[in-house]
């Protein structure tokens, strides 16, 4: 009797295998092309010209800040990893198993996908802002977790948090982590803060928080020896000059960062080299020699504002895990 087609305990296999598991997607969020023209070129002709940092993540930004995280300068991916891979166990205690894991801001859904493990979410539904870029990601973790139910779901949370129905199955666990609560403003990280609150209950929210520190510390992740995250930077004016008509030129740019220990924040922004114009459809701006354009905050928080806005939120602090040198904490909050 042939063997042929029989698996490796001699059994044939079955004759309809089940389908593989597939992720579900939801584009709840469609950007209005005219209305994010509008806003771009508003942002520019204000005295003091701005460029918001959504414009960062084009194909080539989103590669080059990957590229960014491996530097020996930037701390805050690494620290946070090993902050994770050092209290994940108490971290799971703490928050327990089961209920949704919802990842905000997901991008290659990475992070999230470490935890698996330890939370064992019966669903993850990863957030970004299209879920065209979440596809390939969810469908090569669906091939590695066939029993999760994995959704994608397209949204500006940042605007809004507008869930559809069903999104959560259980017990809620919001995660935010890499410390992107830093480029909101106190104001918009406490309506942010309360957006997430107002889903999160009988569960919480899992954030990464950057710490204030000295600005030899910081500046030189932010300000690169190898020049990444100026090209970064610049290549910001190449993205917009797409979207809204622009003709920046970004060898007329210089990168400009620093540490504003007043505000307790990084500040980037692009420098004029020389005085010079910008022209966009129906639009111009003359700029000094000098004159910047403002790209990112990134606020670092200082001992216990980070728990004060947690608690106006409506949060209640459980835990924290913090490194070996105080540069970066994880923050369980339950809602």
């Amino acid at each position: 009797m042939s063997r042929q087609g029989r698996n490796a305990s001699g059994k044939m296999p079955p004759a309809n295998p089940p389908p593989m598991r597939q992720p579900r997607f939801i584009q709840s969020y469609v950007a209005d092309a005219d209305a994010q023209r509008s806003a771009a070129r508003r942002a520019l002709l204000a005295a003091d010209a701005s460029i918001a940092p959504k414009f960062f993540y084009d194909a080539l930004g989103s590669r080059l800040f990957e590229a960014i995280t491996e530097l020996p300068e930037y701390y805050p991916t690494r620290t946070e990893a090993a902050i994770f891979a050092a209290h994940g166990a108490a971290m799971a205690a703490a928050v327990g198993t089961g209920g949704t894991l919802l990842d905000l801001g997901a991008g290659n859904c990475a992070k999230a996908a470490r935890l698996f493990a330890l939370l064992e979410p019966r669903r993850y539904v990863a957030i970004d802002v299209s879920v065209e870029f979440l596809r390939e990601s969810l469908r090569r973790l669906q091939r590695e977790h066939q029993g999760l139910d994995l959704l994608g779901l397209g949204l500006d949370f940042s605007a809004s948090l507008d869930l559809p129905e069903g999104t959560i199955s259980g017990r809620p666990l919001f995660f935010y982590p890499g410390s992107s609560i830093g480029n909101f403003s106190a104001v918009e990280a406490l309506a942010f803060l309360r957006r997430v609150h107002a889903h999160a209950g009988g569960g919480g929210l899992l954030v990464g928080v950057d710490l204030a520190k000295p600005a030899a510390l910081l500046e030189p992740a932010y300000d690169d020896a190898l020049g990444l995250t100026a090209a970064f930077n610049l290549n910001l004016l190449r993205h917009l000059n797409r979207v809204i008509g622009s003709d920046f030129d970004p060898a007329q740019w210089r990168h400009v960062a620093f540490f504003d220990p007043v505000a307790s924040r990084i500040e980037m922004h692009l420098e004029a080299r020389c005085a010079l114009e910008v022209a966009w459809t129906n639009g111009a701006r003359r700029f000094a020699a000098g004159e910047r354009i403002l790209t990112e905050y990134s606020h670092k928080y200082r001992p216990g504002e980070f728990e004060a806005l947690l608690a106006a939120a409506g949060f209640t602090l459980a835990a924290q895990w913090r490194d070996a040198g105080d540069a970066f904490a994880v923050f369980w909050a339950r809602a």
